[in-house]
């Protein structure tokens, strides 16, 4: 019962979205609708069976550790930080898939952190503290989720940040769709973002609110963030005044996650490479990093 409950709630909140007349934000817009649609994906039998059970791996480290940060909703908030030895104002907020901060998010969240070398690395925990380890938790947490409070979390690792941030994005699946909020959130701190098969914003006036370009990354066979939805999302940027560029690769959902069946090697080598090459060039950083074996 509380499953169909949760499933009519985001079906009116899609349905009431189709019918606004205008994209035009107000003071009763909703700005939380690329969250919810993703979360309307939960209700898909065919998307969450995409979605086989992570291996079990622990990610031990030396260079990263948890921290908590004060949010703006009067709580705090968690993340896994992984700091240069030289003091930064450069930051890279990570955005989990739908499993939530488990070790393998620790472990990409470190690898960038290596490739990048000069910038602060901080996976953020939108589950507060929650981890899935089977589809159907996942769903469960996905549709938990309040987005006014991931937008607090990401405000509370803002200011953590400090004002003088220069910030950007990157998240793989639910990760990838907030990793776009973020930039849109982050606002003129946002340098730059990188999403993996990610559900889009479609509203087209949040878009025009970003401050960087994105770099996209999406799989070709899969059905619901399919290419139509990756034109249509150029289509918006471009209507926006944005940059963007995309990359359709000939795979399924979560080709660059090595627990997934749907695993990659190679287009996940690539993608990460690209990543991490667009994010030096948005930092700006002047030390070249071997990038081409990763």
């Amino acid at each position: 019962m509380k499953n169909l409950f949760i499933a009519l709630l985001i079906l009116t909140s899609l349905t009431s979205w189709s019918q606004v007349p205008s994209p035009k934000l107000s003071c009763c817009t909703n700005p939380y609708q690329a969250p919810t649609a993703f979360a309307m994906l939960t209700l898909d039998k065919q998307f969450v069976s995409g979605h086989a059970a992570p291996r079990p791996y622990v990610h031990v480290s030396a260079a990263g550790k948890m921290i908590t940060f004060s949010t703006p909703d009067g709580t705090t908030g968690r993340g896994y930080e992984l700091k240069p030895a030289k003091k930064s104002n450069k930051y890279l907020f990570v955005y989990q898939e739908w499993w939530g901060l488990n070790d393998y998010i620790k472990k990409e969240a470190e690898s960038y952190f290596n490739d990048l070398g000069e910038v602060n690395v901080i996976a953020l925990d939108l589950y507060d503290g929650k981890i899935a380890t089977t589809a159907d938790e996942a769903v469960k947490l996905v549709q938990a989720v309040k987005p006014e409070r991931a937008e607090a979390i990401i405000k509370g690792a803002m200011n953590y940040a400090g004002k003088k941030a220069e910030i950007a994005s990157l998240g793989w699946c639910f990760g990838g769709s907030w990793a776009l909020q973020s930039a849109i959130i982050t606002d003129k701190q946002n340098i730059g973002c990188v999403m993996f098969y990610g559900m889009p914003e479609k509203n087209v006036e949040r878009l025009k609110t970003l401050n960087s370009d994105v770099l996209g990354f999406f799989a070709g066979r899969e059905k619901n963030i399919n290419p139509e939805v990756v034109k249509e999302f150029e289509a918006n940027m471009k209507v926006a005044g944005k940059k963007i560029r995309t990359r359709i690769y000939d795979a399924e959902h979560a080709f660059a996650n090595p627990s997934n069946p749907n695993y990659h090697q190679k287009f996940a080598a690539e993608t990460h490479r690209l990543a991490a090459s667009y994010l030096r060039d948005r930092f700006d950083l002047k030390e070249q990093f071997n990038l081409k074996n990763k």
